[in-house]
Parts: C-alpha cells; sequence; structure tokens
C-alpha cells in the first residue's frame, strides 16, 4: 500500500485553490459534478503524494487538520521559499525532547536543530483556513525509509 491523498477540510475552495497553487503545488484535478460536488486536487513538487478538498467531500470543520507533514533537505531555504510566496511561516524550531515536535507550540526552541540532526528541526505554517502544515528538515533517511 502506498498513501496518496488526504482530504482537507476548507470553507472556500477557490481561496484554498489559490493558497496552494501560490506555494508551487501543481494543480491535477478541479472536477465539479452536476450535483454541486467539487474535487480539486494539487500535489507539491516532487510529492508522491496530493491533497484533495472541494465542497461536498468531507463533513469535517474547516480548517481541523493538524500537523500534515511536508519534507525537505534544507529546513532555512524552504523556510525563506515560504516567506517569499507570502506565506506567514513560523521561524526554524526544534523540538525540546529531541525526538519529535510536540503538539501545539510546546516545546519549540529556536533555530534548527543543534547538532543539525536529520528528521529535528521544523518550521510550520496555516493555510488560511487554519490546516496546518509541519514541514520537517531529513537529510539522511533511517534505514528501510
Amino acid at each position: 500500500m502506498k498513501f496518496e491523498v488526504t482530504v482537507l477540510p476548507v470553507s472556500d475552495v477557490d481561496r484554498a485553490e489559490h493558497f496552494y497553487k501560490t506555494l508551487g503545488w501543481r494543480l491535477d484535478a478541479d472536477f465539479t459534478a452536476d450535483d454541486g460536488l467539487r474535487v480539486v486536487q494539487l500535489t507539491p513538487p516532487g510529492s508522491p503524494a496530493s491533497i484533495i478538498f472541494g465542497s461536498g467531500i468531507t463533513t469535517a470543520e474547516p480548517g481541523s487538520a493538524r500537523d500534515l507533514m511536508l519534507v525537505v533537505d534544507d529546513i532555512e531555504a524552504a523556510r525563506a521559499e515560504l516567506a517569499d510566496r507570502g506565506v506567514a511561516v513560523s521561524e526554524v524550531f526544534h523540538d525540546a525532547g529531541g525526538v519529535f515536535h510536540h503538539a501545539g507550540t510546546e516545546g519549540r526552541l529556536p533555530g534548527p536543530d543543534p547538532e543539525r540532526r536529520s528528521y529535528s528541526s521544523f518550521v510550520s505554517f496555516s493555510d488560511p483556513d487554519g490546516n496546518g502544515w509541519i514541514v520537517q528538515e531529513i537529510t539522511t533517511r533511517l534505514p528501510g525509509r
């Protein structure tokens, strides 16, 4: 099995589509059915998995998705690119426990991981509805990944 897509709950489909296209994500589909169902699918550059949002595809509260993960090999470059695209992105942080980021903003320490360990430096941002994304730096993957 491969992870293919996640559904994001949004309140304004056009606004969400514009936001994710501003990030440089590829628009894969934008279909509307006769009954008003609308499905928009976008894929981050280089990713095998996509997001889908639209009208009539989820009953989840808009903005309720949290800690959706993106991975990059240079967290500072990724942060700069997000900021250049007009995204309100956090400063680079690492977690006080050094294992994984805590929920919310608890345990965040400023700057990248002091040892620059893979899987240990992050930034966060949200889409216009408040769906929350975490960007994680991975420079060396664990065995089997």
